[in-house]
């Protein structure tokens, strides 16, 4: 018979709190015990997630009420976490954390990408960094695993096995474009997110510099390759979803079915990753809009034989396989259970 485990949430108010709490609600294996929120505090969790209405009566707590539980998942803003992490070990055996905080091995990395050094470095260690497809051994029974940056996810799910397989050049680098929806902006407001400002844009908000870029170089020396990457982000006009399309260049003699084989063979027992590369059809290429509410990562690939130019693709919903969804995967794993349990919803079309 399979345990029930007690889970609950810090900081459930966001749009990565809500989408765990939809998915935790449904799992067989999981009671949810406590939901917080600072600015929240004693209100219906429906007031805030209506999609959640009828589906439970639980009520935000402040955290200061958090209690202990046997897993506990931390979707605080960046920084919220590390500095309060030996609070939050003390009140589970396991956690999850949704934040940066500790996605990346190296302390000097928080100073260089996010500004400003880490509070406590003697964690990171501690850490699994959360992708399954690339760290799911060391997932297994694992008291600690850190949440994925969506940006990340899809640039990694789109040229990991191009590396992987010594297929590509890579003293020629990585470019990568993403474009992404506006919830990954989270749902406090700004200017930048004020629909008049938001609303039907095409708008680079990152050309160089990204911090997520941290974590495709992290992933790419897991196979002893260290290229320089490139990577700029647009917002468009959506809310979820985020479309990463990258540019390498193959090793001479590199044949298309040389870059087939390769997601083949990395990609052909996970169960969230689905090869997209049809010769006809409008959906011939990854494409987000089709994974919303979905933990599901589409990849794919167009080759230009002539200049070696591989376009590789990834398409995620953010807040799915870019942060709750792939959450939910690392529990499954984290305690042994099917690694898709509570995760098989599809998407919809049309949307």
């Amino acid at each position: 018979m399979t345990t029930t485990i007690s889970v609950s949430i810090v900081g459930a108010s966001g749009y990565t709190g809500g989408e765990l709490l939809r998915l935790l609600l449904d799992h067989p294996h999981v009671t949810v015990k406590q939901v917080t929120s600072e600015r929240n505090a004693g209100s219906f969790v429906h007031f805030t997630h209506p999609n959640l209405r009828g589906r439970t009566r639980l009520q935000f707590v402040s955290a200061a009420e958090i209690e202990p539980c046997d897993l506990l998942f931390l979707c605080l803003p960046h920084g919220g976490a590390m500095e309060r992490i030996d609070h939050y070990a003390g009140m589970a055996e396991r956690i999850i954390d949704l934040s940066a905080d500790f996605r990346l091995r190296q302390a000097d990395d928080y100073v260089t990408w996010y500004g400003r050094p880490h509070a406590n470095p003697p964690w990171l260690a501690r850490f699994v960094y959360g992708l399954p497809e690339l760290h799911r051994e060391a997932m297994r029974g694992a008291r600690y695993i850190s949440g994925v940056g969506c940006n990340a996810t899809a640039t990694n799910l789109a040229i990991y096995p191009l590396f992987a397989h010594k297929l590509v050049d890579e003293s020629r680098g990585v470019i990568c474009e993403v474009k992404v929806g506006s919830s990954e902006g989270g749902n406090k407001s700004s200017e930048a997110t004020h629909h008049p400002e938001r609303a039907g844009v095409i708008r680079s908000f990152a050309p160089t510099g990204h911090r997520h870029t941290a974590e495709v170089l992290q992933a790419l020396g897991k196979v002893d390759t260290q290229p320089a990457v490139h990577l700029s982000a647009t917002a468009v006009d959506n809310v979820r979803g985020v479309l990463a399309t990258a540019h390498v260049f193959a090793k001479d003699g590199v044949t298309e079915k040389d870059l087939f084989k390769a997601f083949r063979q990395t990609y052909r027992d996970e169960p969230f990753v689905r090869i997209v590369k049809e010769r006809t059809g409008i959906y011939r290429y990854p494409e987000p809009k089709i994974l919303a509410g979905s933990n599901f990562a589409d990849v794919g690939f167009e080759y230009d034989q002539e200049t070696g130019r591989v376009v590789a693709m990834c398409a995620i919903d953010n807040l799915m396989k870019g942060a709750a969804g792939t959450a939910v995967q690392a529990m499954n794993i984290m305690y042994g259970w099917d690694e898709t349990t509570g995760l098989t919803f599809p998407g919809l079309h049309p949307v």
